[in-house]
């Protein structure tokens, strides 16, 4: 493995302008606008090598894709987003996540496009020894990395309570899915771990179905089939209706609705995230957000308007102060279990 040394000297070798960005060849023709989705899409395509993350430009409402050179930057302003020339691409960064990342729980790792940084979130839990050892790898990144304190403790959202039950445990229902006439629902994968019936009410009389698969850690979602035939499924989230899933990116608007705490907004702040959760193991690929949520809300569904995005997972924090929530992208579950929204 390469060491930090090595990875910082060759992302110190990318040296661009951003003047090199601002100036069109002659003749270069510009693209409508390219929606954030497409432009996920398009660095992805571009490869990790020439690029270095997607977000939203809060302040001017442009989608930015991070770019390591003027060719990258002159095929990403012709398919219709703006490029921002970075010293570190995206694999870079990947490998210095890699090296620092010792699995040390109550963290959270992430690449941070804006700042075009790994980012460590750290939670209370992180202490001592843990802690002191953490600093010192960060520091020896050169400013490729740094650490962000949080409140609380990350783990998994489950309570005892009401909304789906399952044993003794309170989770909530992520998504209404389908594959032909066959109905199920999405729910967290730390919460079909524990059950195979889910109710909807906690004394257990009223059934909704069981679990047909189960995947945590890792991942964390969950999938139970309906065998109540006497209620009504929808595809909506409470009032909104959902049409569609999709893939989130850094500076979307999101909402979120769990049955402890109802519906809260905020926005993405990473992707890929890496999460060590307090005794509980280890997500990858998670959704990273500012949108509190508490006990009981595991499971439940982040969306952008009509677009499902991702299932509840953990976090830290609470919704009087705040705090950050992981989500599972509602994407792999769906393609997992071969279902859809509707």
């Amino acid at each position: 493995m390469r060491t930090v040394r090595q990875v910082l000297v060759s992302a110190a070798a990318v040296v661009l302008t951003v003047a090199g960005l601002t100036a069109l060849a002659p003749g270069q023709a510009v693209a409508a606008p390219l929606t954030a989705s497409g432009a996920v899409d398009l660095a992805r395509s571009l490869g990790a090598n020439h690029t270095a993350g997607v977000y939203l430009d809060a302040a001017t409402g442009r989608t930015v894709v991070n770019v390591t050179d003027a060719a990258t930057a002159a095929t990403v302003r012709t398919a219709g987003a703006t490029p921002r020339l970075v010293s570190r691409s995206g694999q870079q960064l990947d490998q210095v996540m890699a090296h620092l990342d010792a699995g040390i729980g109550g963290t959270a790792w992430a690449v941070d496009p804006v700042s075009n940084q790994v980012v460590v979130s750290v939670d209370s839990s992180v202490r001592g020894a843990s802690l002191t050892g953490l600093q010192a790898a960060v520091a020896s990144s050169g400013g490729t990395a740094r650490i962000e304190r949080v409140s609380g403790s990350f783990s998994p959202l489950i309570s005892g309570g009401d909304a789906i039950y399952g044993s003794q445990y309170r989770c909530s229902l992520g998504f209404n899915v389908r594959s032909g006439s066959t109905y199920f629902f999405l729910t967290a994968g730390h919460c079909t771990d524990l059950a195979v019936e889910w109710f909807s009410n906690a004394n257990h009389t009223t059934k909704l179905g069981d679990r047909t698969g189960s995947s945590f850690p890792g991942n964390d979602y969950g999938i139970v089939r309906y065998t109540n035939t006497s209620i009504t499924i929808s595809g909506t989230v409470g009032s909104q209706d959902i049409t569609s899933a999709g893939n989130a990116f850094v500076g979307q608007a999101v909402s979120r609705r769990g049955s402890t705490t109802g519906v809260h907004t905020g926005t993405v702040t990473a992707l890929n995230v890496t999460v060590h959760y307090v005794g509980s193991g280890t997500v990858r690929q998670m959704i990273q957000t500012n949108v509190c949520a508490e006990p009981g809300d595991s499971g439940g569904p982040l969306y952008a308007s009509s677009i499902a995005l991702g299932l509840t997972s953990g976090g830290s924090g609470n919704c009087s102060s705040g705090g950050t929530t992981f989500f599972q992208p509602v994407t792999e579950a769906l393609s997992r279990y071969g279902v859809s929204v509707f």
